[in-house]
């Protein structure tokens, strides 16, 4: 199993970036021909997806649906000023998995994976592990 962390700086409190390049990079220094690449952020306001990544209008639909279904402004318990931050990243999730072949993150033709920020700008950690088959 080879292991990659890397540092994102995400520029706006809802962000989605498209971090394939630096996951497609871990995957082929790992060295594993065919396995399986798994992307993990450790924090609990942002999180990790596939999706598409042809059309930037895509990620742009994420982030404005999500502050409609989970606005900032709603009436929460949890009294940080984040608490939409942390609902976000539960629908979202932290973590994803794609297939390693050939040496290479095998992602569909319009896919890619992006770390999703919902309390930034902030840098976030990327832990990316990369095991064989």
């Amino acid at each position: 199993m080879s292991w990659v962390t890397f540092e994102v700086r995400t520029t706006r409190r809802s962000h989605l970036v498209n971090i394939t390049e630096r996951v497609a990079e871990a995957v082929e220094r790992s060295g594993v021909e065919d396995g399986t690449c798994h992307v993990f952020i450790p924090h609990t306001t942002a999180g990790v997806t596939i999706n598409e990544g042809a059309d930037p209008d895509v990620a742009s639909d994420v982030e404005s649906h999500l502050a409609e279904l989970v606005p900032k402004e709603a009436v929460f318990e949890h009294a940080e000023g984040n608490s939409d931050s942390h609902i976000k990243t539960a629908l979202v999730g932290p973590e994803c998995a794609a297939p390693v072949r050939g040496g290479r993150l095998a992602l569909g033709q319009w896919q890619a994976v992006f770390l999703c920020e919902w309390d930034g700008p902030r840098t976030r950690h990327v832990d990316v592990a990369v095991s064989a088959l």
